[in-house]
């Protein structure tokens, strides 16, 4: 994946509306599967609500059409407003790569 970029986006989850936040991610796993120079995403969320996801990218122009599309757009305001506490975006150029099995 060298060359590409990642994007690290951090969060504190809020308690309560667990229906409508597991619909919605799932939903935009969905979509953001579907997106051109779209690589692949990692995501973890421990008990205390901390999560991070880390989603991977051909290019930057990539990115800001992520960034834009309706959905997701509706979807982050949802977060900001209802379901995260709160939340930070990294995006960084891979430069290397390398790990074990």
């Amino acid at each position: 994946m060298a060359g590409s970029y990642a994007v690290i986006f951090t969060s504190l989850r809020r308690r309560g509306d667990d229906d409508n936040y597991a619909k919605t991610a799932e939903r935009l796993r969905l979509l953001v599967s579907q997106q051109p120079g779209f690589l692949g995403m990692k995501s973890v969320r421990d008990a205390s609500g901390m999560g991070i996801t880390v989603s991977y990218w051909k290019d930057l122009a990539s990115i800001e059409a992520w960034r834009n599309h309706a959905e997701h757009a509706e979807a982050r305001a949802r977060g900001r407003e209802q379901w995260y506490e709160c939340y930070s975006v990294s995006i960084c150029k891979i430069e290397k790569e390398y790990g074990a099995p």
